[in-house]
């Protein structure tokens, strides 16, 4: 089996020049899906929480993964998810990766893991330095972190709405494990995210929109552009410097 990830030998955050690469999320259609493989994205999201405005149906997943060539990885973003919907989700369509976007906890994380068989990315929603206490206790369960922003006081998803959180809370950051950037990143601001941080997987959504779940070609276009130009990775070249097991 080829890992979903290589290895992380470059677990603290920030230090520049870093290959990285990019997980395009909140996709509702095939023809972004083909657009953003043939673009270089290495991980693409597809949104299982009702609530969300890129929601997805388990019936509608299965078209979209189907339609993901080899070596790309696909995530389902999941929001507190119960036993039931995961295996109902995955009853649809595999998936390399479950998102968990709630208030899961590393336990929660560990016995999803052990359930699906999935590699899982735990999400932390970042607002202040207060937000990443604790954050250790995931380091032995999660095989994947994503730190995105806060969302706003009252919001019906938690994540996706764009923003950006002060990048700097994650600055000498050490993380032994792959780990995702992910809250208003846009074409414009890439740059500066990745000379920060160095984060080895950057995830982009809501900026490449022209609507809440229809990802704009052209945005999506400068967006990868940008990354290519910046490090980021085709899902070909990640694979060659990964281990097989």
């Amino acid at each position: 089996m080829t890992p979903v990830f290589g290895d992380p030998s470059s677990p603290r955050a920030g230090r520049g020049g870093a290959r990285f690469r990019v997980k395009v999320c909140g996709i509702t259609d095939t023809e972004t899906v083909r657009r953003a493989c043939a673009l270089g994205a290495s991980f693409l999201g597809f949104v299982l929480y009702p609530p969300s405005p890129r929601f997805v149906r388990p019936e509608r997943l299965a078209e979209l993964v189907a339609a993901v060539p080899e070596g790309v990885r696909t995530v389902g973003v999941t929001v507190d998810p119960t036993d039931a919907f995961l295996e109902e989700v995955l009853a649809w369509a595999p998936l390399d990766i479950l998102q968990l976007h709630g208030q899961e906890t590393p336990e929660r994380v560990r016995a999803v893991g052990l359930r699906t068989g999935c590699r899982v990315m735990k999400a932390v929603k970042v607002g202040e330095a207060a937000d990443l206490e604790g954050l250790e206790a995931y380091f032995e369960v999660a095989d994947l972190l994503l730190f995105d922003a806060r969302p706003p006081r009252g919001a019906a998803w938690p994540g996706g709405h764009g923003l950006p959180f002060d990048w700097r809370l994650l600055a000498g950051l050490a993380v032994p494990l792959p780990w995702a950037l992910a809250g208003g990143l846009d074409a414009g601001n890439l740059a500066a995210a990745v000379e920060l941080l160095a984060p080895p997987i950057v995830d982009v959504s809501s900026r490449i929109e022209s609507a809440p779940g229809i990802k704009d070609p052209d945005k999506l276009a400068a967006f990868m552009a940008e990354a290519r130009r910046l490090g980021a990775l085709r899902p070909e070249e990640a694979s060659a410097c990964e281990p097989t097991a």
